[in-house]
């Protein structure tokens, strides 16, 4: 088959299933697969195995070898000559809706070109696409007679927001991939990806006038929402830009920070609602001391997004400059504790991370708790299966684009031969009501969903071509 005849073809096949593929997206997007709390055969919670036992559904319907890797993810294969697989990976499981939405996240609705909903983007969309993609190189095998020369696998995850266990549980129990890309990114190749890390700063039990401080969904996610319960004279305080007041009687008070959400590895345009609220109660002096260490401590972490308000900032050639949110602030009898997130270039280490938010800890009078860690990921943007893809990218689109470094984390970095693969548009200028993956109103315009599908069959056929 010459290249012409299949691109004729790949075009007669978008066209086809243009209608059921939006169907099918639906089916997905409807069911919350927010982590939930484990359960025989749904080690992620119930929403997670409900959009899963939907996919695998979808991928029988189109004549796919399908195997629940119990529960922890899930594959659909076209069986080629080789067992060596090139395969895709996306996941099932979202992070939670968080605030701001003016549709249900989790009912698929389209307006003017675009779906909305949770997960159109970040990771159903694409994940459905791949599902496609394999409907469309099973239906050819079909009808050349030809299998492919690499099986052709369909990964599908549930637990990329919350700590990939679902990627390690696989390469556990089943083979690496030849090559993988994940359509988890932007376009048009990340060939490396940012190290991460994470950890808490906690207080001491503190008294004085703060009753309850609450804010943010996920570690990963600059809130865009975040309150505070003090005791205060209602009367005597005004709102503020971001800053609403309630009185909640009995001399409390309501202070809501209304800030703007998205994903920590992109805080550029962001407002942290939790710095919000801080910096409320420390302008109107309405907390004790200690509880002024530990805001103040909050107001210097979160003056910057680039770790320089409390000397953590840090560059290389390779990766943009470091980044770092707070994600999550909780208060449980008296002692208050904050989440950051933070994706790293290989200027830095671990340890001066440690030691630069244990310093900034002391200052507050907290201690820093930290997390889980993971280094930087890259690999050589002159590879061929790099070269297949980002060529596929630049011929579909009509640009002339190059690989490129990220801060996102995906699931690429678990394996030996693997990229991200779009399917963002950083650059892209959508309508005000259309939010980014992670924040309200997530969305994606239908026409970038079926140029992605034309982009990831063309760099599969051309995949498959290579020697591995």
């Amino acid at each position: 088959m010459t290249e012409q005849e299949l691109l004729t073809r790949i075009d007669r096949f978008i066209a086809e299933n243009e209608a059921q593929l939006f169907t099918d997206l639906k089916t997905l997007i409807d069911i919350n697969s927010v982590r939930g709390e484990a359960a025989p055969g749904a080690p992620f919670g119930e929403g997670v195995r409900r959009a899963m036992d939907a996919a695998l559904e979808m991928a029988r319907r189109f004549g796919l070898v399908t195997k629940d890797c119990e529960g922890y993810l899930a594959y659909a294969d076209v069986p080629g000559k080789s067992e060596k697989q090139i395969a895709t990976i996306t996941h099932l499981d979202v992070v939670p809706a968080g605030n701001g939405w003016n549709t249900d996240p989790f009912c698929m609705t389209e307006r003017e070109g675009f779906v909305l909903g949770r997960g159109t983007a970040d990771d159903k969309g694409p994940a459905l696409l791949t599902l496609y993609l394999a409907k469309f190189f099973r239906e050819l095998c079909d009808e050349t007679g030809e299998p492919l020369p690499y099986t052709l696998r369909i990964l599908l995850g549930g637990a990329e927001e919350t700590g990939m266990e679902d990627i390690d549980y696989y390469l556990e129990h089943y083979p690496m991939p030849v090559f993988c890309f994940t359509p988890d990114g932007e376009f048009p190749v990340g060939h490396g990806e940012k190290g991460g890390f994470g950890g808490h700063f906690v207080s001491a039990p503190l008294q004085g006038n703060l009753v309850d401080f609450q804010g943010g969904v996920a570690d990963n996610v600059v809130p865009d929402l975040a309150h505070a319960l003090v005791r205060a004279d209602f009367a005597a305080l005004k709102e503020t830009n971001g800053i609403t007041l309630a009185d909640e009687g009995n001399g409390i008070v309501r202070v809501t920070g209304h800030g703007k959400g998205g994903h920590a590895s992109m805080p550029a345009g962001t407002v942290n609602a939790i710095a919000l609220v801080a910096n409320y109660l420390l302008d109107h002096k309405l907390c004790s001391e200690g509880e002024n260490a530990y805001l103040s401590m909050l107001r210097r972490l979160m003056a910057s997004t680039d770790g320089s308000s409390f000397g953590m900032a840090a560059s290389d050639d390779i990766f943009t400059p470091l980044t770092c949110i707070g994600g999550v602030i909780t208060m449980k009898d008296g002692v208050l504790s904050q989440s950051i997130d933070v994706r790293f270039p290989t200027g830095i280490t671990v340890e001066e991370m440690t030691n630069a938010c244990r310093t900034l800890a002391e200052e507050g009078g907290a201690s820093f708790e930290p997390g889980s860690s993971r280094p930087p990921f890259y690999v050589s943007a002159d590879s061929p299966e790099i070269e297949a893809c980002i060529r596929s990218f630049n011929e579909v689109t009509g640009r002339n684009d190059k690989p490129f470094t990220m801060g996102g984390g995906t699931y690429a970095r678990h394996f030996k031969n693997a990229v991200s693969f779009g399917m963002e548009e950083p650059e892209a200028n959508y309508p005000a009501f259309v939010g980014t993956m992670h924040g309200a109103n997530e969305g994606v315009p239908k026409a970038l969903m079926l140029q992605s599908l034309k982009i990831y069959l063309l760099a599969v056929a051309r995949l498959m071509q290579l020697e591995f």
